[in-house]
């Protein structure tokens, strides 16, 4: 019975995120792009100093919970996570090194799109009682969409599915890597590392997101730095084959016929599996299009929607055309794409990535993933359970029970670090697909509010000049 209903539950999984979802999240994210005219490219470099320079730091514009940095950070800290080391190996395994690019494309477009969901976030978010900052797509839909009823049924569907997705995919799944990570690497005991992730968790979201937002501006740099800084080293120990792995990465997203044969070992390749597992991993690790970054991102004190909008669309570009890109590169270029490993079955997955930087850093390059694992899967359980917490305020209509959604994830964490999670996987990957339709439908219906405000603001800016 269990079986049966895990059998359903992956053919659910691979019909929502098959080829109409993905058209609907890069089609969404090419017409959003065209409508601003390419003003999310063309600001990515000012969008970027702006982040990281020193007003971004502080809440000097506007009223808000947190600075424009640590909304940031605290979006991040949901995005970057085990899709960058899992998801990119996984990626490149099913659809060759060439199902790189196609994540690359995707984030170009997604850009747009997570430029707008932010700024929409923004300019509707609300103020609960406590005098907080409650915001997201939800709130979008609610407040944006002109016919009411449309918008508050489309904005419950969302919110509910965000909050199944935090427990799950945001969560669960997350403390079941982490536990996996340290019982392979260290022979570290399930149970141990559940009380220990779960008493963590407790002390930082009992804070609510001035607590999450100062620990993910801490970890969420420097978890960043310390896997781009490794994996550079490793590029600098190969840079032999650096060329050799570009090639392959370019040739093979668009004619895997030019490679000659052998190359990738057993492995073979279409463009279509390229672009289908590329564009898949891509959404999944930056998470434009779903809508859970856009819910921390109305909590910054900001001045401007389309400003909040441009500092929050770097997190795309920081998280797949830089952390993903680093693995990405590496895997390619260290000759283990396609070989099997001891049990006669071919790398993929974690295993993979491992494989790639210990080809060059021995044993260290083991390590250094399952630290990455761990930080990264941690920092994603913190922003995700901001996401849901603003969800079920949303559904609840108040902010009085947000402690019982505070204890109860906590509890759950420690579930997801000791119980097998295949069921919970599918389940929270499907209701990460769910949240996409509602909040893609309400940026293409808004996209005309999110060209007011983005060339508004581009005059005004053209005028300071």
């Amino acid at each position: 019975m269990e079986l049966a209903a895990l059998n359903g539950l992956d053919a659910i999984d691979r019909v929502i995120w098959g080829p109409l979802m993905l058209c609907l999240l890069v089609g969404t994210g090419i017409y959003l792009t065209f409508t601003l005219r390419f003003l999310t490219w063309r600001h990515l470099p000012s969008a970027l100093r702006e982040a990281f320079s020193r007003p971004a730091f502080v809440k000097r514009k506007g009223a808000g919970d947190v600075s424009p940095f640590a909304a940031l950070m605290t979006a991040l800290a949901g995005t970057i996570g085990t899709g960058n080391i899992v998801g990119v190996a996984t990626a490149m395994f099913a659809g060759g090194p060439g199902a790189l690019v196609w994540m690359w494309i995707s984030a170009l477009f997604g850009l747009s799109t997570r430029f707008s969901e932010c700024l929409l976030s923004f300019k509707y978010r609300e103020v609960n009682g406590k005098g907080e900052i409650k915001g997201g797509p939800m709130f979008t839909m609610k407040n944006g969409i002109r016919n009411h009823t449309l918008g508050l049924v489309m904005g419950g569907l969302f919110a509910f599915f965000t909050v199944i997705a935090s427990f799950g995919l945001g969560n669960m799944a997350q403390a079941n890597s982490i536990t996996t990570a340290l019982e392979s690497s260290f022979g570290a005991n399930p149970t141990e590392i559940g009380v220990v992730l779960m008493i963590l968790t407790i002390i930082i979201v009992v804070g609510g997101i001035t607590s999450i937002s100062r620990v993910s501006s801490v970890v969420v740099p420097a978890m960043a730095i310390f896997y781009v800084a490794a994996g550079i080293l490793c590029m600098i120990l190969n840079y032999r084959n650096i060329p050799h792995g570009l090639y392959l990465i370019f040739m093979m997203a668009f004619d895997p016929s030019a490679v000659g044969g052998g190359v990738m070992g057993t492995m073979t390749v279409s463009v279509m599996n390229a672009m289908r597992y590329g564009i898949s991993r891509g959404c999944f690790s930056n998470e434009a299009g779903l809508g859970s970054t856009a819910i921390s991102a109305a909590a910054s004190a900001t001045d401007e929607p389309a400003r909040q909008g441009y500092i929050s669309m770097t997190g795309t570009f920081i998280d797949t055309l830089i952390v993903c890109s680093i693995t990405g590169i590496i895997i390619a270029s260290s000759g283990v794409l396609g070989l099997a490993g001891p049990d006669g079955n071919p790398l993929t997955g974690v295993s993979l990535t491992m494989a790639a930087f210990s080809a060059q850093l021995g044993h260290m390059g083991k390590s250094i993933v399952t630290i990455g694992i761990i930080l990264f899967a941690y920092s994603t359980i913190l922003g995700w359970e901001y996401n849901g917490e603003k969800a079920w305020e949303y559904l609840l209509g108040t902010y009085k029970y947000n402690i019982i959604y505070r204890s109860l994830f906590s509890i759950i964490v420690f579930v997801g670090a000791t119980q097998s999670l295949d069921f919970v996987w599918n389940l929270s990957d499907i209701a990460n697909a769910l949240m996409a339709i509602p909040n893609l439908i309400s940026l293409i219906l808004l996209a005309p509010v999110i060209r007011e405000e983005a060339f508004a603001f581009e005059r005004e800016r053209n005028r300071k000049k």
